[in-house]
């Protein structure tokens, strides 16, 4: 598998074991289990951009998505 910066996946989760602020607040039993679980998410989303059906991105224009307004006479 390849992986952004070329780092091992083992140096991966360890550097994002490492707790956002947000998490460290919230605690966390096992944070390296926490990071390969993420990274498994996101490496999964970033070779499937369909895996997760809530962050499909639409690609429309602008009158596919507005029903024109018929001005008044």
């Amino acid at each position: 598998m390849t992986t952004s910066h070329d780092q091992s996946d083992q140096d991966r989760i360890e550097s994002r074991a490492h707790l956002l602020p947000e998490e460290a607040a919230a605690g966390s039993d096992n944070a390296e289990a926490q990071a390969s679980a993420i990274l498994a998410d996101s490496d999964l989303r970033e070779e499937d951009q369909n895996a997760a059906p809530d962050t499909v991105l639409e690609h429309r224009t602008s009158d596919q998505t507005v029903t024109p307004v018929e001005p008044t006479d």
